[in-house]
């Protein structure tokens, strides 16, 4: 089956590109266009696509909230986003992914990456690399208050906390198996299990709830719990 596309940003010569390199790809299928993150929410109820472009920066509402609102009217069954931006690591990145996106794309990426990674986050599986998502949420983590705890976290075994910990720290399942001397089949199965008690779609969201909960900390080390 087809991976239904919705394209979003405000630039119609942009969304023509990527509609124009989508359509190439026998596998791909763009059911819509929006210009700006109202059109999108609206859109996204309405054809239920698979995955979403976003770009961040758009008049009316951004692609920051509009993920927010995609994600919230969907709880069941929510579409992957996919944000599009001109700028590496920065805030705006940040903001995406704590907003539930699945990773991100610089626009000027080759067109076979912006097929592949549309392609990968409609697997479930998080486009941006953990330690690249470490490096990001560290810098911005910096900057910005630590919040409460999130609901689920008292909810981990031990065994569980420790992984989510390496997970944060941007480790792949093999890495941890070795760090904690275990098969990684039983790395898989607590990480199946870290996700589904926080709530959380992939990895990369694992990693920004870390940060965010003062379960990892910038630098390294082991935070105080409780």
């Amino acid at each position: 089956m087809s991976v239904r596309v919705l394209i979003v940003d405000d630039q119609g010569l942009v969304r023509a590109g990527f509609r124009m390199i989508l359509d190439a790809e026998d596998d791909l299928e763009v059911v819509g266009e929006a210009a700006d993150g109202l059109e999108a929410v609206a859109s996204a109820a309405r054809l239920r696509p698979d995955v979403v472009l976003m770009d961040v920066r758009m008049p009316e509402l951004d692609g920051i909230e509009a993920t927010r609102r995609i994600l919230a009217a969907a709880p069941t069954d929510p579409p992957r986003v996919l944000v599009l931006t001109t700028f590496d690591l920065n805030e705006h990145v940040y903001d995406a992914l704590r907003a539930g996106a699945s990773g991100f794309l610089l626009k000027d990426a080759p067109p076979e990456r912006l097929a592949d990674g549309i392609r990968t986050v409609a697997r479930g599986e998080a486009l941006l690399a953990p330690s690249i998502t470490r490096r990001l949420v560290e810098e911005v983590a910096r900057a910005r208050p630590r919040p409460t705890p999130p609901a689920g976290l008292d909810e981990l075994t031990d065994r569980e906390l420790e992984v989510f910990r390496l997970m944060a720290r941007g480790l792949s399942n093999g890495e941890i198996a070795a760090d904690l001397v275990v098969g990684e089949t039983t790395v898989k199965t607590h990480v199946a299990r870290v996700l589904m008690k926080l709530g959380l779609r992939d990895r990369v969201q694992a990693v920004v709830l870390a940060y965010e909960s003062g379960v990892a900390v910038p630098g390294g080390g082991e935070p105080a719990l409780g």
